[in-house]
């Protein structure tokens, strides 16, 4: 077990549980972990407020360790993916709490090649972080320099992909106030899409406001309001997306890839034929993958978990029902804008809207609840409640599915129930979450 780090990084309070100091000392770590002096690392970070003041923290313990520290300023987690590659660097550094709010902030990192950190190194980093102790006699100190251009290298990657334009497309865009408020209308203008915007004036509190992938539903009205072809609303760091159809109905990771799986498979481009989802993944994902006669592949939450069964496995695409999708052939994380792109180029190509497109997928009806505990105690192995958990699933049998999960990202159980009909999954999973609630606070 991990004692900072989360599904996607060290996450917490800024200033108060992701303290400057914790920050400083996580940057010796991670340095140290990776073999000491000399590691050229890549750091970038989102628009919060917080942000400058961790990434001062950070890379004072990196330099602190004699490493080569590039600065890429404000840019979307996938672009630090691509620039730790593309520069050749050790280590990627991204200061993000992605689509959490304002208050909240993270610290996350890729490994050489752009990809994320396995466990065992996170476990590694933390055996430096607790047993840090810093020599009285000092030593020499690394080198910070800001990259010129990081944006501009990020976008011509992005461009880099994609073989269509976007000529008369209307595109309608939601980038929460966050890293890629100027990447992605950047990318979708250079196409020649017509290109209308929110979420894009960050002030340091805004980022996540009622915006992004976590919030819709803004985005939802200005695509029917401007009759856009599509719409895409992405999160804090950039690394998911929504998309909304031309009726205003949002579409999730699973539709992106349910319908991405049908148009690869029918042009043979699905080699192997077989998708990586999550457990969080709707089961009407996995019944349309069957009758496509595509495999797939079921991991714990978590994009790198999705990467690591793809690399594997040699699958060329999965992704995460939150909209974290990856396409190997381009990126080694979620990227929401080349998501977005390649979404769009998909619906040109086809000539078909979005909502015919989406039509490949029946979802069942799904609930999700967090539970929150109010005495600090946590789900375990052993505990009365999953005997109550294990009666439901069998109740359900086929036609539904149970997934409780801690979260790894905020203090939380979260409670996963899909069935045949709403009214039986809200049933089920308030029943869940209460018999949850009682057992964390007996």
């Amino acid at each position: 077990m991990r004692n900072y780090f989360g599904t996607d990084g060290v996450r917490g309070k800024a200033n108060r549980d992701l303290t400057p100091e914790l920050a400083l000392r996580l940057g010796r770590a991670v340095v140290r972990a990776l073999g000491g002096s000399g590691r050229r690392v890549v750091v970038g970070r989102d628009t919060r407020i917080s942000g400058q003041m961790l990434e001062s923290a950070l890379i004072s313990g990196m330099l602190a360790e004699e490493a080569e520290v590039l600065l890429v300023n404000v840019v979307p987690t996938p672009a630090v993916a691509y620039l730790t590659e593309e520069l050749e660097a050790d280590i990627g550094a991204v200061i993000s709490a992605s689509h959490n709010p304002y208050e909240d902030n993270g610290i996350k990192f890729f490994s050489a090649g752009g990809l994320k950190m396995p466990d065992e190194t996170e476990k590694a980093i933390e055996v430096e972080f607790e047993g840090l102790e810093v020599s009285e006699e000092g030593g020499p100190v690394g080198e910070a320099t800001r990259i010129a251009g990081a944006e501009r290298r990020y976008v011509d990657h992005l461009l880099g992909s994609v073989n269509f334009d976007l000529d008369g497309f209307k595109i309608a865009l939601d980038c929460a106030n966050g890293a890629t408020y100027r990447v992605s209308p950047f990318a979708f203008e250079s196409l020649g899409a017509k290109v209308e915007t929110i979420g894009t004036e960050p002030d340091g509190y805004n980022i996540n406001l009622e915006c992004g992938s976590t919030h819709p539903e803004r985005l939802a009205q200005l695509t029917t309001g401007m009759k856009a072809d599509l719409g895409f609303a992405l999160d804090g760091d950039g690394d998911r997306c929504m998309c909304v159809d031309e009726t205003g109905e949002v579409r999730d990771g699973d539709y992106i890839m349910a319908s991405v799986a049908k148009y690869l498979k029918e042009r043979d481009l699905l080699e192997p034929p077989l998708i990586v989802t999550t457990v969080m993944s709707n089961l009407g994902l996995c019944r349309t993958l069957e009758e496509l006669g595509i495999e797939y592949r079921q991991t714990q939450v978590g994009d790198r978990y999705v990467l690591e069964e793809m690399e594997s496995t040699g699958a060329m695409v999965g992704g995460e029902q939150s909209g974290h999708i990856i396409f190997r052939e381009h990126a080694t994380t979620g990227d929401g804008t080349l998501t977005a792109l390649l979404v769009a180029g998909m619906v040109k190509d086809t000539g078909r809207p979005l909502s015919e497109l989406s039509r490949v997928m029946n979802k069942f009806p799904q609930v999700l609840v967090n539970v929150k505990s109010h005495s600090g105690r946590r789900l375990e192995p052993g505990m009365a409640v999953w005997e109550t958990i294990r009666k439901y699933e069998e109740d359900l049998g086929k036609d539904g599915r149970i997934v409780v999960r801690s979260s790894g990202t905020e203090p939380v159980e979260r409670v996963m129930v899909e069935a045949p009909s709403a009214d039986k999954a809200n049933e089920v999973a308030r029943s869940i979450a209460d018999a949850i609630a009682r057992e964390l606070d007996h």
